[in-house]
């Protein structure tokens, strides 16, 4: 084993040459196909919605290609193979959320908006407090979720550049290269976003989950191969090679941890293991550029398609993830993965790395299959962090410029031109933040949005579609109340101050003691919305059966 890792380190400079080749094809084909959509994009409904032309099965493939980001591939191995047990709770809190965004958001959000979140909310309210709150949440949700994906285009740069201690490349440092790269990273997706628009970044993410499907499921097959198939051999070798022993097949390696004689430490990490899956269950429906997803179809039964299209593609991938996360304990080691990065981001690649030893014999081998996984990962992150930019720009143009700033009075050309220039505002903020958030893990990271957007955008979307008397003020403090209870708790926890892995780790000012705010911002949320609309004297029951009509039939939907 120690010859593997070994062999896997001396590969990583004989990998650089075509790694960069393959990113530089992935990269000059996404471009191309950019170009070519920016050719067909003409109206505001082909920049926000693609035009409405997908089908059932080119949309679910979208929203896998959306949705199987660097968090999953990157972060959900690498904690596989760090915790064991404790990490695959992150594949299955991905895997069932999309139950609840099937049973209770896609249809009716397709059959009552128009491009984005907001035109569900301000439906039945007053548009423009309604719009402003919806513009602010997607935002901050979507900065979230860019730093994750940022963060993991940094970790990866480090190992395929071969870049140790001491030396460098193109004079530049580890830490230089990662930052130069998260720069690169946030420059081509504001290309994509500025010039293509929703159906240059749909075909971009089609390719992209088609890629990383194959990629894993060839990875998965020689892991499998690897252990002649057997499954016990394989956990056995990962809790062996973990350095954990036995524990790493068992649950209270990083969640629910016994802590002895502390009895309020082990009640906070079994807290946070609750807030952790509550989180993820229900933060999916919340997601911004998830939902954007839903209104690039033409009919809401296309939509429900999609979405069962895009199960059967995510669930299948997460399945592969278990193989991957165990496959990197047992073929590369603890140890291994955690020297090249800390919190786990690169397990997948080295594990690359060390089936291309075995299956294609020596460095070379090794050298091929990490630059075809590298560049698969790089393709991930560039996919998402442009559908992303996408939500969060289309949003500040449809909701707060035309709706908000100009009163419903802006023409179309102008709105699109405010999208692009709050692509590039937004891709800017995402790329100094995620500087700053290196050494945090990204499925990790990614658990942090859809905290956020659980508990300001669902409590909001769900009281809006199933709750009669729910008024402007409601929604106001639904997605207020939710969004900075959230925010804050994050800000005053672990990630941020007061622990080794935290954003500063030299500095202590954290109170609250979860990793995960969930399991207090959310009913937080749910409950702001309670008050706001009962303190509230509106009240339009019209309006309500109307919306009612339309996300259940689809009538006057646009």
């Amino acid at each position: 084993m120690q010859s593997h890792t070994l062999a896997a380190e001396a590969t990583t400079s004989g990998s650089r040459g075509l790694t960069i080749t393959l990113f530089l094809c992935f990269v000059a084909i996404t471009l191309a196909i950019t170009i070519w959509a920016s050719r067909q994009t003409k109206t505001a409904t082909d920049f926000y919605a693609g035009g409405r032309q997908f089908t059932g099965f080119q949309n679910g493939m979208a929203i896998g290609g959306d949705y199987m980001s660097a968090a999953s591939f990157l972060g959900i191995a690498g904690l596989i193979a760090l915790y064991g047990y404790d990490g695959f709770l992150y594949s299955i809190g991905f895997l069932v959320a999309w139950l609840v965004a099937l049973l209770l958001v896609a249809e009716f959000l397709r059959n009552s908006g128009r491009y984005t979140m907001a035109d569900v909310l301000a439906f039945r309210m007053r548009q423009r407090p309604v719009r402003t709150a919806a513009s602010v949440s997607t935002i901050v949700v979507s900065i979230f979720y860019l730093i994750a994906q940022m963060v993991g285009a940094g970790a990866l740069v480090s190992l395929l550049l071969g870049i140790k201690p001491g030396q460098t490349f193109l004079g530049m440092d580890a830490d230089t290269a990662k930052v130069a790269t998260i720069i690169l990273v946030g420059a081509l997706m504001i290309v994509y976003v500025v010039v293509g628009g929703m159906k240059g970044t749909t075909y971009v993410q089609i390719v992209k989950a088609f890629m990383l499907m194959i990629g894993a499921f060839v990875m998965v097959l020689l892991v499998l191969a690897h252990y002649k198939f057997n499954l016990s051999a394989l956990l056995g070798d990962a809790a062996e090679q973990s350095g954990k022993g036995s524990a790493f097949l068992e649950p209270g390696l990083r969640y629910g941890v016994e802590t002895a004689g502390d009895a309020a430490k082990t009640f906070y990490s079994k807290m946070d293991l609750i807030s952790l899956g509550i989180a993820l269950v229900l933060g999916t429906a919340g997601l911004p550029h998830i939902l954007t997803r839903f209104y690039t179809v033409p009919t809401s039964r296309i939509a429900r398609k999609s979405v069962l299209w895009a199960i059967g593609i995510i669930g299948t991938f997460y399945l592969f993830t278990l193989a991957l996360g165990f496959g990197a304990a047992a073929l590369v080691g603890g140890k291994a993965i955690t020297a090249q990065d800390k919190a786990g981001n690169t397990a997948a690649p080295q594990l690359a790395q060390a089936l291309g030893i075995d299956y294609l014999g020596g460095n070379t081998g090794g050298s091929i299959l990490l630059a075809i996984i590298a560049a698969v990962a790089f393709a991930t992150i560039l996919a998402v962090v442009a559908g992303l930019t996408l939500a969060s720009s289309s949003s500040v143009a449809h909701d707060f410029y035309a709706s908000v700033i100009k009163r419903g009075a802006a023409s179309e050309r102008d709105e699109v031109r405010v999208a692009r220039l709050s692509a590039l505002v937004i891709g800017a903020v995402a790329i100094v933040l995620s500087i700053f958030a290196q050494s945090l893990n990204v499925a990790f990271l990614v658990a942090l949005a859809f905290a956020v957007a659980a508990s300001g955008n669902l409590p909001a979307i769900l009281y809006s579609l199933f709750w009669k008397k729910f008024n402007t003020s409601g929604a106001l403090w639904a997605i207020y109340g939710g969004l900075i209870s959230a925010v804050v708790l994050v800000f005053f926890s672990p990630v941020v101050s007061g622990a080794a892995t935290a954003m500063f780790p030299n500095e202590d000012w954290h109170w609250f003691p979860l990793n995960n705010p969930g399991i207090i911002s959310i009913p937080i949320g749910f409950l702001c919305g309670w008050i706001g609309t009962v303190i509230s004297k509106e009240d339009d029951s019209d309006k309500y059966a109307e919306l009612e009509v339309r996300s259940l039939t689809g009538h006057g939907a646009h």
